[in-house]
Parts: structure tokens; sequence; C-alpha cells
């Protein structure tokens, strides 16, 4: 059967779908933000001087993906901010898609207007899956170090991919499929970017991933099923505090997604954003 670059095309665009909407977060009913989650009146405490911006995952958007975690960070007496970025193919409402480089100039912007309207010097970054590895290269290069305070990322992924196996099979469709590189760059250009080797992972990694100024906080999975191995998220760098999550808490058993609804991962965020809270484990038992 002869596929058409249009056909190759609506097909990938079908795929990109699929695997983005996987890669985000749990499917639910948008909830209505917080008196201090995307609050643009709240002035940052005292206590908590650094307003918390939220970086969503690919597939994800400024809401699904903290549907969980932000009522709870913003329970706390933070001012928190989430934004969507990347959009594409696929509408506003799924980011993450854009080129990773592009993204962090966006997510730049983002802390700037956070920063002007909240009066705060620096904002702290949360951030999921994609919303590591993106904020990772703003704090690299795009002169976030000195506008950051803390970096967490959970779900964390800096040196790409192998999907469990299948990045061997990507790798070929893209080598022999004519066309097809640039179709998907086009539709996901963070999905091509995370198939290593690639220049953006290379240049995020050439030095170490972490630079001076922000404090750095790796939170991991042993059960991560997207990001594969999930050492892929453990920094190992000077500076650097890394986590797997099961040396917490042996009984979450969470894998990638279920991350973004794991009360353990809230804990471990609000104590890397101010050590005087003390995380407990919960028994967690979604396996996603």
């Amino acid at each position: 059967m002869r596929v058409t670059n249009g056909g190759v095309k609506r097909i990938l665009t079908a795929l990109v779908a699929a695997v983005t909407l996987g890669v985000a977060a749990p499917a639910v009913a948008e909830a209505a933000p917080s008196s201090g989650w995307n609050n643009w009146s709240c002035k940052p405490s005292a206590q908590h001087p650094q307003p918390v911006v939220l970086v969503h995952g690919l597939g994800a958007n400024d809401t699904v993906n903290w549907f969980f975690h932000a009522p709870k960070i913003a329970a706390q007496g933070y001012c928190v901010y989430s934004l969507t970025y990347g959009t594409g193919v696929l509408g506003p409402l799924v980011g993450g898609l854009a080129s990773m480089r592009d993204s962090a100039a966006e997510l730049g912007r983002f802390v700037d207007r956070v920063r002007s309207t909240t009066g705060a010097a620096k904002v702290d970054i949360v951030g999921h899956s994609e919303g590591s590895t993106m904020p990772a290269y703003y704090l690299k290069f795009g002169g976030g170090a000195a506008k950051v305070a803390h970096f967490v990322g959970f779900g964390a992924n800096y040196r790409g991919t192998t999907l469990g196996g299948l990045d061997a099979l990507a790798k070929g469709l893209l080598a022999t499929v004519p066309g097809l590189r640039g179709i998907l760059t086009t539709a996901c250009g963070s999905c091509t970017e995370y198939l290593a080797p690639t220049a953006f992972l290379d240049d995020l990694a050439r030095g170490g991933v972490h630079v001076a100024g922000p404090a750095y906080t790796s939170i991991v999975s042993r059960y991560d099923e997207v990001v594969t191995p999930y050492t892929s998220g453990i920094l190992n760098e000077p500076g650097a505090t890394d986590i797997v999550l099961q040396d917490f808490c042996r009984t979450d058993v969470s894998g990638h997604l279920g991350q973004a609804v794991d009360p353990n991962v809230t804990g471990l965020i609000l104590h890397a954003l101010d050590s005087r809270y003390q995380p407990r484990c919960t028994p967690f038992i979604l396996p996603l």
C-alpha cells in the first residue's frame, strides 16, 4: 500500500495525539484554581518569598497536570502559577509539543511576568516530565539561573528515553520513511529531541545539567514506564539532590503518570522548596 505524505501526516498526528495524551497526567475534569493558584493578585509572604511556577509534561496543560499538587502547594502559603506552553497541531489545550528550545524561551517570558506581577526577585520552578527537561535548558541557556531559587523535577528526564525499547523502532521509521522526520519535528519537536542522541540533549548534558545558583532536586520512580531507564532523571551532580521515590517510601509504586497525583511527591516537593516541611510516607498503589 502506498502512503502519501498527506497520509503520513494524518497518521503521525494521530500518533502524536495518542502518545502525548498518554504521557499527560490522568484525565480529569478541570478543577477551578484555588485562591493561591493562578491568582495574579497574590503577593508572596515573608515565609515563602518565591512564587512557584508549575511546568507541565508533554501533552498536558496548565490545569490537568496540576489539579492535585497545585492546591496543596498553595495551601502551604505559596503563590502558585502554571502555564500551558509549546502548543501546536493538537490545539491550545495540548502543550509541550514545540521544540524545547522554543518552549524554554516561552517559559522565560512567563517567569518574567510572574516576577514583575508579584514583585519577587526569584521564583521556584516545579516540573513534571518535560517540565523537568525544558526548564533545565532555560536555567542553563535562557538566563533562568539568576531568576530561580529552587528547581524541582519529578518524573524527571535529562538524558532522553528508550520508551521501553521502542526508540529503536521510532528511529528506524524516521530513517526510512521519506519526510517523516520533518513532519514529526513540525508536529512534535520535543518528541524528536528526546530520542537520544540529539543536539538538544547533548547541549543540556555538556559540562553538566546543573548550573550554579538554583537548588536542584530530581525525583524519579523505579516504576516509571515512560522515562526508561528511570535513571535518565538522576542528575548525580554536585549541588543537586536526587530522590528515588521507593527509597523514601517503599510502598509507593507510582509510575510516570501516577506521580502527578502522588501525595508522596507533593511532600517531597514541599520539602525541596522549604526544608522545614517534613514529608511522610503514604502508601500509594496507582501503578501508572
